[in-house]
Formats: structure tokens, sequence, C-alpha cells
């Protein structure tokens, strides 16, 4: 059974994403930015946190496994089940529709304070994907996101919450690297909501043989 959800104040964003910004990384990279795209993201950040089924995920580090250092919870098209709120579907759709694929998938980050974190990284999206597009909506507490050059180099940072919207595309998730650094001082709780197409399959745990014709539980990784 679905949560039911009714906010005090309707949340609502721009679909034509006219407040989006372009800046570019390098001549085949770019990011678009909007700052504060989510209006009453607030309200989304309470209900997305009371809501999603949290869990732990493990990482292989340093000939060990390790509890990665934030929470997680999946949601995949292939689920059958609808992406609650409603408003996080609408932006799923107008964000499809603005970038011309299909966000099939969205993935649940919970930084609970400062110490929860995620190591440098890119995607997994398959490689037959040219130039992969990623969008990230942050609720809640503002926190550093920083992208450098796959293997290192000069960072640029971006504090995201409170509704904003930063979208990755080009060669960004190819030739860049990203993270969610710890900070010593105190930091609010933040929720970053992952819009993905074309994740491998392993990347959600799942098999690589067809879907079955019942949608099977959701699940996905970041």
């Amino acid at each position: 059974m679905q949560a039911s959800f009714s906010f005090e104040n309707r949340p609502s964003f721009d679909p034509g994403c006219g407040e989006l910004t372009r800046t570019w990384l390098d001549d085949r990279s770019f990011v678009d930015f909007a700052p504060g795209w989510l209006h009453e993201s607030d309200a989304v950040f309470r209900a997305v946190l009371e809501s999603r089924n949290w869990g732990q995920r493990t990482r292989h580090m340093y000939e060990r496994r390790v509890l990665e250092p934030r929470l997680t919870a999946p949601w995949s098209l292939r689920s059958g089940v609808p992406l609650e709120p409603k408003i996080l579907d609408d932006v799923r759709l107008a964000l499809s529709a603005r970038y011309a694929v299909l966000f099939d998938s969205a993935g649940f980050n919970l930084y609970r304070d400062g110490r929860d974190s995620v190591a440098w990284h890119g995607d997994k999206i398959r490689k037959e994907i040219e130039n992969p597009v990623v969008a990230l909506l942050s609720l809640g507490e503002p926190r550093k996101f920083l992208l450098r050059p796959k293997g290192g180099g000069k960072s640029r940072a971006f504090h995201l919450g409170r509704g904003d919207l930063l979208v990755t595309g080009g060669q960004t998730q190819r030739a860049w690297e990203h993270c969610v650094p710890k900070v010593a001082q105190a930091a609010g709780p933040r929720i970053s909501v992952a819009y993905r197409y074309g994740m491998s399959r392993a990347a959600y745990g799942e098999s690589d043989e067809p879907a079955p014709t019942a949608p099977p539980a959701a699940s996905n990784e970041d």
C-alpha cells in the first residue's frame, strides 16, 4: 500500500526549466543548475524522510566490506510501484521531456549529518550510452557536492539543498567524478534524489535476464 500525501502548501516547480543555467566543465561536459527549483521542498523532504524504506548498503574497501556512510532507498519504473509523493513523478516526467530520455529510476540518498558522505565515483551507466544525463534534486539542508576530472584534478563545488536541481550531461559522467565529502561542523539532514536511465542491471542488483511479466521488487544503486 502506498502512502497518501497531503501538503499544506502544494509543492511546485517550473516544468519548462527556464531557471536552469548551463556551466561547461570542459568542451564536452556540462552541468545545468537551478537553485530552489522545487518550491515548498521542505514539505517534500519530510514526506520522503518518513515514507521511504531506508537501508544501509556495504562497499568493498581496503580488502573488506564496510558500511556505506549514508542511507539509501530504491525506486525503479520496473517495480510497477508509483513514485511517491506524486510531485517527484511529475519532476521525473518533466525532466524526461526536457532531456529527451526516459528517467526510469530514482535513487534516494539520505545524508543524516556531516559524518555521512559518498566518496569520489562515477555512476554505473551502460557504456553504450555515450552522453548520459543524470538529474539530482536536493532536499533538506545544503551540502557540498564536488566534481573533478576523472582520476584527480581541481574540483568544482556546488552547495545543494532546499529544492536545488543539478543535471549532469555530455561527458560529465564519463570524464568527471563526483562526491559528497564529510564536514567537521554540524550539518542537518539532506536527501538527494538521483533520476537516471540506462543503469547497468548489476548496479540495481538485478540479473541480466529479461524482465518477467509481473514487475519485480525495486532495487537501486548510486
